[in-house]
């Protein structure tokens, strides 16, 4: 009987911790790829619903809840300006900025949609990441590169937030 209740509290505990909101690790991921076609970058950030609300909260509004039916329309005003705040793009050595394109929640991440136009060319692409450090010191941001043929991943820290690549 006592392994009975042994096995059921490894099945069951393992299901009750992951579905628990809270994490232990702060980490976000955009995703940059290229599409020659379409001369843009086309850009993707996951970020936790619970860590951004946070930061949304602290920094714009205390009422804001995110993943709701009846989330207010400033929400995506307050995402649009954080994230241009936060995520800085050179293109060729030149300052770009992004659009918004919206965004949606899956599962406990927020999907942030962003396109940069009019890209005919990259010669060199650097990026510089700050999303969530200030609010979460452990914060790690990791960006994934598609282009120009090459996939390239990085990982940013508070202390080093930022990369160049130059395809010369």
């Amino acid at each position: 009987m006592k392994s009975l209740q042994l096995i059921l509290a490894f099945l069951i505990v393992p299901v009750l911790v992951s579905s628990s909101t809270k994490h232990d690790y702060y980490v976000s991921v955009t995703k940059i790829e290229y599409v020659k076609a379409q001369q843009s970058l086309q850009i993707i950030n996951q970020i936790f619903i619970n860590d951004f609300e946070k930061l949304l909260r602290q920094r714009y509004d205390e009422s804001i809840t995110l993943d709701t039916e009846n989330e207010s329309e400033v929400v995506e005003t307050y995402m649009q300006r954080y994230l241009s705040d936060k995520l800085k793009i050179n293109v060729n050595g030149a300052s770009v900025s992004f659009k918004f394109i919206g965004k949606e929640y899956k599962d406990d991440i927020t999907y942030c949609y962003l396109e940069i136009e009019n890209v005919s060319e990259i010669k060199s692409l650097e990026v510089t990441n700050r999303i969530l450090f200030d609010i979460f010191p452990e914060q790690q941001n990791i960006v994934r590169l598609k282009l120009l043929n090459k996939n390239k991943s990085f990982l940013l820290l508070p202390d080093k937030d930022s990369f160049v690549l130059n395809f010369d």
